[in-house]
């Protein structure tokens, strides 16, 4: 019986969600444990729900999908013993479907039975024309199981004519439009697979005589791998026991990876093209202080994306960095049902004001984005009520005010408050004695790109930021969204 995960924290409504991580693992005794480990590193990248599957030479193919952490189902030794075998792979994730309940059968990884054999596929990302897909495979008599669009690899590889499993996945996913990263799996092969434009990430690592693929870097490190390389953007990896072949079964094109990865996604202690995302993080506080300085006493992050930017803007202001805002580590998704009365409390259940540092003070809060604003609202009235002379804001992203249709959970454009309101204009909203963003070129500086950003071909997906969308979303535009004015 399933159980339905409680509403997600206020705090959490007002940030921008990653949909997933995804982790695999070839040659190992018990595969299974080292991808729950994996997932338990990925846990931010998806907290609603988690699964697992295997393959044993002698028992077949075993899964496990369950909503929570990763914590409170995949330590289980009773659950853990039901997934054996050398070959698994896992996931975690949040769902799309804004306002639905989850449902099971949503969670992956899928697993289909094919004429040469079962596999097993996982994915991280979203197909943008998958409302299109859908409808073609159902009419073609497709069965779906679920409401995912990750669904739609797995009927249209049922659909393929060629010959082994890595070619009809390679077949399925040239129809597919979007951004992927795949993490799959057969008897004896584990599979990876990112999309032409590298949009979402995936590495390869090795341990011992077994390999892993992963979301992040970070994750290779709990389970003692070493990181190996990035996939390249639209390579497929196929990996058996005589070790790793690489293919190119997409047409070459720029690559255009999340830079919002590098801001807010991806762990503080993950490697990105060779970048510490911790030192990509500091440099856009830097780049952010000397873009917008302003006279004040302390600079506090908002924690805990907010702190490697807040720790490069006092670096380079010379203003003292300071806890000024505490998180309850113990706060989750899972903390109680919330009653109206604690829900009114809002983001007090989960940060706290230093009363005693921010009194009579002017304050710098630096946080990684500003999506709707009622967080920021709310954060700002507690430092106010805590005695601050002036509040400041400072954030580490560009305005966010186009919604991202490659795999992250954000809200129609109208609720996006960059989308309805001028620099200014959100200022006067929030309250708040000054509030600045980094700009475009800044974001760009500070991940390596010493001239900024380049207008003619930008080096990273940046849709969120600037409305120029790499990949065409389809069905989107179908049920009426409308792609920036060409200017």
């Amino acid at each position: 019986m399933s159980k339905q995960m409680p509403p997600a924290h206020p705090f959490d409504d007002d940030k921008l969600h990653e949909e997933c991580g995804i982790f695999g693992v070839i040659g190992l005794t018990d595969a299974a444990n080292f991808v729950a480990l994996g997932l338990h590193a990925l846990q931010h990248r998806g907290q609603e729900a988690g699964g697992i599957v295997c393959h044993h030479p002698e028992h077949g193919f075993n899964s496990a999908r369950r909503f929570g952490y990763v914590r409170d189902n995949f330590t289980k030794q009773s659950l853990m013993e039901t997934l054996p075998g050398p070959l698994s792979i896992g996931h975690v994730r949040y769902s799309t479907a804004g306002g639905k309940a989850p449902v099971i059968r949503d969670v992956q990884p899928f697993f289909g039975e094919f004429s040469m054999g079962g596999a097993a596929i996982a994915h991280n990302g979203n197909i943008t024309n998958a409302d299109a897909l859908r409808r073609e495979l159902i009419e073609r008599g497709s069965i779906f199981q679920s409401n995912s669009d990750s669904e739609c690899i797995i009927h249209l590889m049922a659909r393929s004519l060629q010959r082994t499993i890595p070619e009809r996945m390679e077949d399925a996913l040239r129809r597919v439009e979007g951004a992927f990263s795949v993490v799959a799996m057969t008897r004896t092969k584990l599979i990876g697979v990112r999309d032409p434009l590298g949009v979402r990430p995936l590495v390869l690592g090795q341990v011992g005589d077994g390999w892993v693929l992963s979301s992040e870097t970070c994750a290779l490190d709990i389970i003692g791998a070493q990181f190996v390389r990035e996939i390249a953007p639209g390579e497929m990896v196929v990996i058996t026991d005589k070790g790793v072949e690489s293919h190119y079964p997409f047409r070459p094109q720029p690559a255009r990876f999340c830079i919002f990865e590098h801001v807010y996604f991806s762990r503080p202690d993950s490697i990105i093209g060779g970048r510490s995302v911790y030192e990509t993080r500091r440099q856009i506080g830097i780049e952010l202080a000397r873009e917008a300085p302003v006279e004040a006493d302390l600079v506090c992050p908002v924690p805990d994306s907010g702190t490697p930017a807040a720790i490069g803007f006092s670096h380079e202001s010379g203003i003292p960095y300071a806890m000024g805002i505490i998180r309850n580590q113990y706060m989750g998704r899972t903390f109680i049902e919330p009653t109206e009365q604690i829900r009114n409390m809002g983001v007090r259940l989960k940060l706290n004001v230093n009363r005693a540092l921010i009194k009579g003070k002017r304050v710098i809060l630096v946080d990684d984005s500003v999506v709707r604003g009622t967080t920021s609202r709310k954060i700002k009235e507690m430092i106010l009520d805590a005695g601050a002379k002036e509040v400041h804001f400072r954030i580490a992203s560009p305005p966010t005010a186009w919604p991202c249709f490659y795999g992250v959970d954000t809200p129609n454009r109208e609720k996006l408050l960059a989308a309805t309101m001028s620099e200014e204009e959100m200022r006067d909203h929030l309250a708040v004695d000054s509030l600045k963003f980094i700009s475009l070129d800044g974001l760009y500086r500070a991940v390596g790109e010493a001239k900024g950003r380049d207008k003619a071909c930008p080096q990273y997906c940046d849709a969120c930021f600037s409305g120029e969308y790499p990949v065409t979303p389809s069905d989107m535009i179908e049920k009426g969204f409308e792609l920036k004015a060409a200017e």
